[in-house]
């Protein structure tokens, strides 16, 4: 029990020496980067504001109109009775404007398809950064690929090297060719350094979509590098797009605005009544000694309707009905360009499915096994040296092709995904 203690209370004391950084945090699944992406990301949140201040537009759109009210203290005068007072009346007035023809509600309207469809926008904003996003894990990914790769060829390089110098020392190549062999291997070093460079730049593009602060090193991703003949069908990818493009949405949307906007042109061009409401209170002293009964305080009320004899509405009426038929143009164009993007990233996907299979069952198993005969074979005497060089070569091409392939998938795959709308291909 005390033994444990103390390894205990050293691991403790070795985690408080070691700086905060130090330990590498956990490799992040497409999954976990995709949610820390939408946490943070400034341009998807500045998106997400602007929708809240077209829902704070709703409520100004359905306002009713204040009522307006003064007062006023006429008649102070000279008089005969010598006070400037004596015949001043005070007057009070109410007015509203009474709103004709529902046009608070289609102010409302309007102004509630204006939300949705900046809704869509930042739905369709959010599936173009997803993309790039995406292509920066894929991005990542197969550098990391690729580094594993020239880490592996050189690790098997050097094992042919150690084998080669054993054949030197005992008489079984010559100088020249033991050169030639390290000599080769600065190939496969500077593979593996270029690579290396390469997994740094993905990662710090990556961390910048992310908007995180953390060091390269620390910093790391997983996921599956390969490819999959599980590829839904044109038309289905046709008819979920069609479900699920936001473009398309807004696009479609923006045609229903329109149609809201020339219904509350035709409402503006309909006249709006003033009702008033006034009410006079003359000094205790002062009467109106012209009526019979005398009057003293009164009421009245007053309708004041704007003559449309010259200014209707026409302007807006029309440039409201034109909208209509510009946006539906423009929902046409949107639904041909969801069919072109679904086309296009389905053949693309396709195309590279078909060149993969066969790396996948032929050609990595033929490059490897090549080049396992070839190295026997020269480490017996029965192959030249440019055949055992040019079999390592090809093997490293083979490889470095299939793994160029399975992004390119991945990135097709991306693409087609950002064709449809949503995640058909993982």
């Amino acid at each position: 029990m005390k033994t444990t203690l103390r390894y205990l209370g050293f691991a403790i004391s070795v985690c408080l020496v070691l700086p905060a950084g130090a330990v590498a945090q956990n490799p992040l699944s497409w999954q976990d980067v995709r949610d820390k992406f939408e946490a943070s990301n400034p341009t998807l949140r500045a998106g997400q504001i602007g929708i809240e201040e077209s829902r704070a537009a709703e409520i100004t759109a359905h306002l009713r109109p204040n009522p307006q009210t003064s007062l006023t203290y006429d008649q102070i005068g000279n008089t005969d009775s010598g006070s400037p007072l004596s015949a001043s009346n005070l007057i009070a007035t109410v007015s509203y404007l009474h709103e004709r023809r529902h046009k608070r509600e289609l102010r409302l309207e309007s102004a509630q398809n204006a939300t949705q469809i900046a809704v869509a926008n930042q739905s369709d904003l959010e599936r173009t950064l997803i993309f790039s996003l995406r292509t920066a894990f894929v991005q990542t990914l197969q550098e990391k690929q690729v580094r594993d790769l020239a880490r592996e060829n050189l690790s098997f390089y050097d094992r042919l090297l150690g084998v080669h110098r054993d054949r030197y020392k005992a008489g079984g190549i010559a100088q020249v060719d033991l050169d030639r062999l390290e000599l080769q291997r600065v190939q496969y070093e500077s593979d593996l350094q270029t690579a290396e460079v390469n997994l740094r730049t993905a990662k710090i593009q990556l961390l910048a979509l992310l908007n995180e602060h953390s060091p390269v090193d620390q910093f790391d991703v997983t996921g599956i590098f390969d490819f999959s003949t599980q590829i839904p069908t044109l038309e289905e990818l046709r008819q979920t797009a069609l479900e699920n493009r936001p473009d398309l949405k807004a696009a479609m949307q923006a045609t229903e605005k329109a149609k809201s906007d020339h219904r509350l042109a035709v409402a503006n061009g309909s006249t709006d009544p003033t009702i008033t409401v006034d009410a006079g209170f003359p000094s205790i002293s002062q009467t109106y000694l012209s009526y019979n009964p005398p009057l003293r305080q009164y009421v009245g009320v007053g309708v004041s309707i704007p003559l449309k004899i010259f200014d209707r509405n026409q302007g807006e009426k029309l440039r409201a009905e034109l909208d209509i038929h510009r946006n539906e143009k423009l929902s046409e164009v949107a639904r041909a360009q969801v069919f072109k993007d679904v086309d296009s990233a389905y053949a693309t996907v396709t195309s590279t499915v078909s060149l993969l299979q066969p790396y996948k069952d032929r050609y990595l198993q033929q490059a490897s096994r090549i080049r396992d005969t070839i190295s026997f074979s020269y480490e017996h005497g029965a192959a030249s040296l440019l055949d055992f060089l040019s079999a390592q070569a090809d093997y490293r091409s083979v490889q470095v092709n299939y793994l160029n392939l399975v992004a390119s998938y991945l990135s097709a795959a991306s693409q087609l995904n950002l064709a449809v709308g949503r995640e058909v291909i993982q």
